[in-house]
């Protein structure tokens, strides 16, 4: 049995019959209301929380994984002899990352590696899948490390939104942008630059669009027929399947995990939403 754990959040939208089995640790990454913070709605029905976004009956905010869960965490790994990778969210879209150095310096947790992935949603999700697949194998923790790093930072986030006022309410875009992008049946597709959002192009009309997320894949992608491809949603499962199809068919996928964009990233993207993960190198 390895010694290594890999400490992610749960922004990395994995689904709950991958994660089994594997050495992962999940935090928990707040979710609550704008109206009223101390209400916690990170557990709410996936189906029911889109539902109510959709009706304006919530305005969800997110706030970084605290400082001192992250320090109980390494504490807790090093009373069991146990080293760990900490694999979460882009720093460029929350504070986690800077709570996670700050409590491995704290607790002068030497048996900790934190890496700015630069990912978010099902991105992160399939870091955190392969470095947990190395760790099992019994790669040493430093390899793990180093290897993960490079593929973390050749993850490509390639996706659409059906409102991009969500976006501009957190301030991933601006309000300019926004407005353009919901005129004349445009849809925006966007994507990530070094772990922070930026629109790419517009597709007039949802049926063009899962053609050019393919289009862009073959374009940028490598090997795709080898990986392990990823597509998450935010309630559009239509879509979503629709999407792993054209991959499937297009370039002999044979691997794909297709998820929910859980609340933490859902609170930013919105209802509709639909993304594809895939490496570049």
């Amino acid at each position: 049995m390895s010694n290594i754990v890999i400490i992610t959040d749960t922004s990395c939208d994995l689904p709950e019959d991958v994660l089994k089995d594997l050495p992962i640790i999940r935090l928990k990454m707040p979710v609550s209301l704008k109206d009223n913070p101390d209400q916690d709605i990170s557990d709410l029905n996936i189906k029911d929380f889109y539902e109510k976004m959709r009706k304006g009956e919530i305005m969800p905010v997110t706030s970084q994984v605290p400082v001192n869960v992250f320090m109980n965490c390494f504490e807790d790994i090093r009373k069991e002899g146990k080293k760990g990778i900490v694999l979460g969210l882009s720093s460029k879209l929350t504070g986690s990352y800077q709570s996670a150095l700050l409590a491995k310096e704290t607790v002068k947790a030497e048996h900790v590696n934190v890496i700015d992935t630069k990912c978010a949603s099902l991105g992160t999700g399939l870091v955190v899948l392969k470095a947990a697949k190395m760790a099992q194998e019994g790669r040493d923790f430093d390899e793990i490390s180093r290897e993960i790093e490079f593929y973390a930072h050749h993850m490509e986030h390639i996706f659409t939104v059906d409102d991009l006022e969500f976006l501009k309410r957190g301030g991933r875009i601006s309000g300019a942008q926004a407005f353009i992008g919901g005129l004349l049946n445009i849809k925006p597709i966007l994507h990530m630059v070094d772990g922070a959002i930026f629109p790419l192009e517009k597709v007039r009309g949802k049926k063009n669009v899962v053609k050019r997320m393919v289009e862009i894949a073959a374009e940028r992608g490598k090997n795709l027929e080898n990986q392990f491809i990823g597509i998450s949603h935010g309630d559009n499962e239509e879509l979503a399947l629709e999407l792993a199809d054209a991959m499937k068919k297009e370039f002999n996928i044979k691997e794909i995990i297709i998820s929910w964009i859980g609340p933490v990233i859902g609170a930013h993207s919105g209802p509709g939403t639909v993304a594809l993960f895939f490496q570049n190198a």
